[in-house]
């Protein structure tokens, strides 16, 4: 059932995934824990889903995890299904989330401090936000469903 077929270059970009992944985790901890720096925004975790050091905790777990996991039973195929997944449901999560930033009273995250918001005026870069992630959403979901085609045929 199980393919061990890495190759080289995959191998190895698993094992700085789950050494990245680790890495945010512990760092992430001590960002919350010791510094209380839970909602900062780490750009250069972006790639595991981790927009802010609150998101390390649990992503980065999550990612050395899983891709520990991945590495044992080196199916490359199954890593790229499960990366297209976790997308589609995070990227649905920050849909909703910029959604309902953009209709709240509550300005939880002023326009001025996030990212790209000095291309765009007053609170628009809410809607870029949420732009964005609906199409990560739409590419994941294709992702997704060409990944899981092509593992079930892989695996029978």
């Amino acid at each position: 059932m199980f393919h061990h077929s890495l190759t080289l270059w995959q191998l190895t970009l698993l094992s700085l995934y789950a050494l990245y992944s680790a890495y945010a985790f512990i760092r992430g901890y001590y960002q919350c824990r010791y510094l209380h720096r839970s909602f900062h925004l780490t750009p250069f975790l972006f790639p595991l889903g981790i927009f802010v050091w609150g998101d390390s905790i649990v992503f980065g777990a999550f990612w050395t995890i899983v891709t520990a996991g991945l590495l044992l039973t080196g199916d490359w195929l199954l890593f790229l299904l499960v990366f297209n997944v976790f997308w589609l449901v995070r990227s649905v999560g920050e849909t909703i989330y910029w959604f309902n930033q953009q209709f709240s009273t509550l300005n939880r995250n002023p326009p001025e401090k996030l990212p790209g918001s000095r291309w765009f005026d007053g609170d628009a870069i809410w809607f870029v936000y949420q732009t964005i992630a609906q199409c990560v959403t739409m590419l994941s979901l294709v992702g997704t469903i060409y990944f899981a085609v092509h593992w079930i045929r892989a695996i029978y």
